[in-house]
This record gives structure tokens, sequence and C-alpha cells, in this order.
């Protein structure tokens, strides 16, 4: 597959259609960084408002406050922390 035994038209054909695939690769990229970084957002808010709180209350319920209490202060230290910086 030599580039210079195409003909014209086919070698525009082929450099058209490797630009477009550059583009799309380039468009795709940057769409699915921005759907990771989404994702990685919520997942955020999911794990501090509902998981983390739902678990802790689980271990509670369960009898094993003696290992969620020590886990809900480093929570807490962390967050405040965090929050002062």
């Amino acid at each position: 597959m030599k580039l210079w035994s195409y003909s014209k038209n086919e070698r525009d054909d082929k450099m058209l259609t490797i630009l477009f695939l550059i583009c799309l690769l380039w468009i795709f990229g940057k769409l699915f960084l921005f759907g990771i970084k989404a994702t990685w957002g919520i997942l955020k808010i999911l794990l501090t408002v509902i998981l983390i709180p739902v678990i802790l209350v689980g271990m509670v319920i369960a009898g094993l406050i003696y290992i969620a209490f020590p886990i809900l202060i480093v929570i807490g230290i962390v967050s405040f922390v965090v929050s002062r910086s």
C-alpha cells in the first residue's frame, strides 16, 4: 500500500478519512475525560452523603460501635482539616 500508487481522488479520500478519525478521537477523548470527571464528582457526593452514614449506622445496629465510632472520629477530623485549608 504505497501512497503514491493511488490516484489523486483516492489519496484525498484517505487523507480526509484520516483527518476525520483524528478529529473524532480528539472530540470523543475530551468527552470521555469530562465524563470521568463528572462521574468522580457524583461518586464523591454519594459516598459522603449517603453511603458512609448508612455504613456507620449499619455497623452500630450490628453491634460494631467500637469500630464505627473511631471511623466517625477520623472522618470528622479529616473533614474539619480539609474545610479549613
